[in-house]
């Protein structure tokens, strides 16, 4: 009798070791995902060493993304399945600050392994100073201080740098002898900041790709083996990549090849890389999303709360409407999402919707013609979650945006709360 309760003590703590690797495997692939570039202060990262081999394994197998894990850090280097995606990005950051960090990284490159906030801005003028970039910077501006600043924010919370002393903020408003800061470099964490195939230094001047569109594929093309086998491995790596990286994969998006393969092992693909990073596959006739319900693995979610977040909400209501209506009429499904409306007929409507839900809005939102840019932001919002194209002024809705209906609005009052910060919440139907 002992041996036998033996046995199923030492059984039940093999079924618990068994399920805790795969939740901390889940939780490390999901953490990846979300941050590719990851340090030891982050709180997965001693999960991630531990489960390096296994992690190293799936990523190379389902999507050809390699996995460095050291212990100065963890880098995933994803590249994504669409070059021509122009949603993507960190938040806040357009043309120029991009071309900022990357000459920060530049002269961090060169520096010793200590370095100030000013020092790094004077070397980083010179670098900008060259002619062929086509560029001009300055440090003379508080909003030139605060680009710099801004840039160097976030290598802080990428790992790259680490602060010693000082203060950012008082060299944005100062910017005097005084006003400095001065940080560590980590250099295995900066050496991890592009994710190149190639490199653009190894180039020589009459080899280097001429357009935007051609270095960026010069960047990231990948050899792809001369096989049938090879081709399926790349498709497969391709989709796996659009489904972990994109809100929805629309079929319509794909190349016949790449729509043959879909259409096969959709169903199989969606399974696996739903089991290993905890998503929900929702799978539609117009293509395939691969949903994460805890809303953790998203850059914008929806629904949520705030204003920006509830004229989102908003807006897809009233673009779903009208499509809903033109499918009660008769039309088919790509009839009722063809109809285009401009950006001026959802200004009007939150022009509108401000008279019964602007109370609970902030209060820049309630003010005179605010529901042009209010549009604006919801516009963005439903591009970046692919439910909504933008053209010469025209939205398109696609077909995800039908998943999301209002219905009857519930205004919670938060007890103690100034009326402009009322949450709204609603469910997707």
């Amino acid at each position: 009798m002992k041996a036998a309760n033996d046995y199923n003590d030492s059984r039940g703590i093999g079924l618990l070791q068994q399920r805790f690797q795969r939740e901390e495997f889940r939780a490390c692939v999901r953490a990846l995902l979300m941050t590719p570039l990851i340090g030891p202060a982050h709180e997965d990262f001693a999960a991630i060493r531990r489960q390096a081999e296994a992690l190293r394994e799936w990523f190379s197998r389902e999507t050809g993304w390699i996995l460095q894990v050291e212990r100065e850090g963890a880098r995933l280097y994803k590249r994504p399945g669409n070059l021509a995606d122009t949603m993507r990005g960190i938040p806040g950051y357009d043309r120029r600050r991009y071309v900022l960090l990357c000459l920060a990284c530049a002269v961090l490159e060169r520096a010793d392994p200590q370095i100030t906030l000013r020092l790094l801005g004077e070397r980083l003028l010179e670098l900008a100073a060259e002619p062929t970039l086509d560029f001009t910077f300055a440090l003379e501006a508080q909003h030139e201080r605060r680009e710099l600043v801004s840039v160097c924010r976030t290598l802080l919370s990428l790992g790259v740098l680490h602060r010693v002393a000082g203060d950012e903020e008082t060299f944005v408003v100062a910017g005097g002898d005084q006003a400095d800061a001065l940080y560590d470099v980590q250099r295995r964490m900066l050496a991890g900041m592009l994710a190149a195939v190639r490199g653009p230094s190894t180039w020589t001047p009459e080899e280097a790709p001429a357009t935007l569109e051609e270095r960026l594929r010069a960047l990231v093309g990948e050899h792809v083996a001369d096989s049938e086998e090879g081709r399926r491995t790349a498709l497969r790596h391709h989709l796996a990549r659009r489904l972990l990286d994109d809100p929805v994969v629309y079929v319509e998006t794909l190349d016949p090849e790449a729509r043959a393969y879909f259409f096969n092992q959709r169903g199989a693909m969606a399974a696996r890389l739903c089991d290993a990073a905890g998503l929900v596959a929702e799978q539609r006739a117009e293509g395939l999303a691969l949903v994460d319900e805890a809303g953790l693995l998203t850059d914008v979610a929806m629904p949520a709360e705030g204003t920006d977040a509830h004229v989102t909400l908003l807006v897809a209501e009233y673009l779903a409407a009208g499509q809903r209506q033109r499918r009660a009429d008769g039309g088919d499904t790509a009839q009722a999402f063809a109809r285009d409306i401009h950006e001026h007929d959802i200004a009007g409507f939150l022009h509108e919707a401000k008279a019964k839900y602007g109370r609970y809005w902030r209060k820049s939102a309630r003010e005179p013609g605010a529901e042009r840019e209010l549009a604006a932001i919801a516009i963005e919002r439903l591009e970046k979650l692919q439910l909504a194209v933008r053209e010469a002024g025209v939205v398109r809705p696609l077909p995800a945006l039908a998943r999301f209906a209002l219905g009857e609005a519930e205004i919670c009052e938060t007890r103690n709360a100034p009326a402009a910060d009322f949450g709204f919440r609603f469910e997707p139907t």
